[in-house]
């Protein structure tokens, strides 16, 4: 018997789109599966693929980081290894993202007590100093 899955059971098992596999598939996270009369055949195996790959995308990683997590490595690099490296190049672009989020915050604040009447004197009165 044929343990390998049809492209709509894996998605479905996975809560995924087919199409997202095909995506998957074409970037390079995803090894092609053989194919049974023309018909992709994943083996149940993928789920945990997809399920890293979920969890990959939850802490903000690109396409291309995912694929260097799962293919960019040796086989014998551990997971710790390969999340750590990742991870502390991405908390430093997350970092940038919340400081340049709260200058954007404090921009708004400033803005939301203009009364210039001419767009030029906003930037001169309504902007906040730039922090150091």
């Amino acid at each position: 018997m044929d343990e390998n899955l049809p492209i709509r059971e894996i998605a479905r098992r996975a809560g995924v789109q087919p199409s997202t596999l095909r995506y998957y598939e074409r970037v390079g996270l995803l090894k092609a599966p053989r194919r049974v009369s023309g018909q992709r055949r994943y083996s149940p195996d993928v789920l945990g693929t997809l399920r890293v790959v979920g969890l990959a995308q939850d802490a903000g990683l690109t396409i291309a980081e995912i694929r260097e997590l799962l293919m960019g490595f040796d086989r014998d690099t551990p997971a710790s290894e390969r999340w750590r490296g990742l991870a502390h190049e991405k908390l430093k672009e997350v970092q940038e993202r919340i400081d340049r989020a709260r200058r954007m915050e404090r921009l708004l604040h400033g803005l939301l007590e203009c009364r210039c009447t001419r767009l030029e004197d906003c930037v001169r009165y309504c902007a906040p100093p730039s922090a150091p």
